[in-house]
């Protein structure tokens, strides 16, 4: 098979295989709100409650009729007769008739006939039963009215949202201590070739243990899913497709390293196109590294064929799985994954037409408010030079490289 005779932009790459994900359909289970950091809202959830529950104040003060503090100001005070204290957690069983005020704390609940409420230090005691007020409310001030915030029958957290400890607090205030969330996807994991061992073998020469199944799989519960390695497959078709069709069978995305045999990643297509229709959508996307990409999607099941090389697999496995992990949550809003901008020290050159993510070292020093980052030249087998890397700087295809201090957006990984 010829291979990349379609070579699509990572953005055109992953927009095709979406397109087949939008379709897939997604489990649920009920759990305690507490423990939904980072779920994915099922259905959405509407209010049963006002919140506030009662109109109330957000200041210490005294709550008053607004009309009756017009003119106040700091020569020309205006006077009220105490009527009360309002008990907090306890309903305001008080009246405040004209030339009164009662006396409230924060979160304390109006009294009737108040409208407003005059934050303490703006009034002083005249007497043990009459207070001074030296600065006039408007009618609402320092006030939260009931169901100012939520009405019975709003929408309080959307079907796909991803919940956040935002979202956590205002359904405990509203009592929803349960929640139907999306099942977490599960994502296999197939590493092969003929010279890949696991990690607590020695290798002889010529062998190398496996990385990518571990990399991997801590890319993936870092974007939301459940990681789950298979037993390393030798570059055998058969053999690649039986590990392949248990792995679709048992999990909802699945991932494939190929290994340096010159024919592993026709295997890798012929035997992903076996498993159903439509098969394989794109073989090579126009970036690097990463161009031997594949992307599929078999009986209702994505896909991903990563190069076998463990800096090449770590580096497009974050470009594919931070748009993809979303889709297969079941996020309608995604939040885009932490970038920040920086200054390359030196020039880093690239080919004109290819979209290049260059891994960078953060330095101490700043340039004009930007950190400053180097590249970090490597070799795709050296899976050590990333251990100082904080992240990725993309260089755009139209370009055909970066200078010395150019600005640079960078992946943060």
């Amino acid at each position: 098979m010829p291979e990349f005779l379609e070579l699509l932009t990572p953005d055109e790459g992953i927009s095709r295989l979406q397109q087949h994900i939008e379709f897939v359909e997604f489990r649920s289970e009920n759990i305690r709100t507490e423990k939904g950091l980072n779920r994915v809202i099922a259905r959405n959830i509407n209010s049963d409650e006002d919140i506030p529950a009662f109109t109330r104040s957000t200041v210490d003060g005294f709550a008053v009729k607004s009309k009756d503090t017009f003119g106040a100001s700091d020569v020309l005070p205006a006077f009220f007769e105490v009527a009360g204290e309002i008990q907090m957690g306890k309903p305001a069983n008080l009246q405040i008739n004209k030339g009164q005020a009662c006396l409230i704390h924060t979160g304390g609940m109006l009294p009737v006939g108040a409208d407003a409420v005059v934050m303490v230090e703006n009034t002083q005691y005249s007497n043990s039963k009459e207070i001074e007020v030296y600065k006039a409310v408007p009618a609402g001030e320092n006030v939260i009215l009931k169901g100012e915030d939520v009405t019975i029958g709003d929408v309080v957290v959307r079907k796909g949202t991803k919940v956040r400890a935002s979202e956590i607090g205002a359904l405990m205030a509203l009592g929803i201590t349960e929640i139907e969330v999306y099942d977490l996807p599960k994502v296999g994991i197939l590493s092969t070739g003929d010279e890949i061992i696991p990690p607590h073998k020695k290798p002889d020469l010529g062998q190398i243990r496996d990385i990518n199944s571990y990399s991997l799989g801590v890319i993936v519960e870092k974007f939301g899913g459940i990681p789950k390695c298979y037993p390393i497959i030798q570059d055998d078709k058969s053999k690649l497709l039986n590990s392949l069709r248990q792995a679709h069978d048992e999990n909802d995305l699945v991932i494939v390293t190929a290994g340096s045999s010159a024919s592993v990643r026709d295997l890798t297509a012929d035997a992903i196109n076996e498993l159903g229709t439509p098969g394989v959508l794109v073989h090579g996307i126009n970036v690097r590294p990463g161009k031997p990409t594949i992307l599929a999607f078999a009986n209702g099941k994505p896909i991903i064929g990563l190069p076998g090389n463990p800096v090449s697999a770590f580096v497009i496995a974050h470009l594919l799985l931070r748009r993809i992990m979303p889709k297969m949550r079941g996020e309608l809003r995604t939040i885009e994954t932490q970038t920040m901008k920086g200054k390359v020290t030196i020039n880093i050159s690239s080919a004109a037409g290819r979209e290049d993510w260059m891994p960078v070292r953060l330095l101490e020093e700043e340039n004009n408010g930007l950190k400053l980052v180097e590249p970090i030249f490597y070799k795709s087998n050296l899976i050590f030079s990333l251990i100082d890397a904080i992240g990725l700087a993309r260089i755009a295809p139209e370009v055909t490289g970066l200078e010395a201090n150019s600005e640079v957006e960078i992946l943060l990984i």
